[in-house]
């Protein structure tokens, strides 16, 4: 909601992005297809999840998928700084 109450354009929800041969690499929480951008939101069961949240990380970034990952305290009380960093994303910066 932060992305498109200010104006970013809306991102797809759960995209499983695949290799060249159609396995499945990873599933970001919302992905940008034109620039080949996922953005992860880690919330508090991320750290039961940690490693194979990094391979599935490694795995999209070999692919050639930039990713960039916010935590709720991010979202909650660094709001611009999550805007300035996906609108630079987004303009290719």
């Amino acid at each position: 909601m932060l992305l498109v109450l200010n104006r970013l354009p809306r991102p797809e929800l759960q995209v499983t992005i695949h290799d060249e041969e159609g396995s499945p690499l990873g599933r970001p929480d919302l992905y940008y297809s034109a620039q080949r951008l996922g953005l992860e939101y880690d919330g508090d069961t991320h750290r039961a999840s940690l490693v194979e949240d990094n391979r599935r990380q490694n795995r999209l970034l070999m692919a050639g998928v930039t990713l960039l990952r916010f935590t709720a305290s991010d979202v909650m009380r660094r709001p611009d700084t999550v805007l300035a960093q996906v609108r630079d994303m987004l303009a290719g910066r």
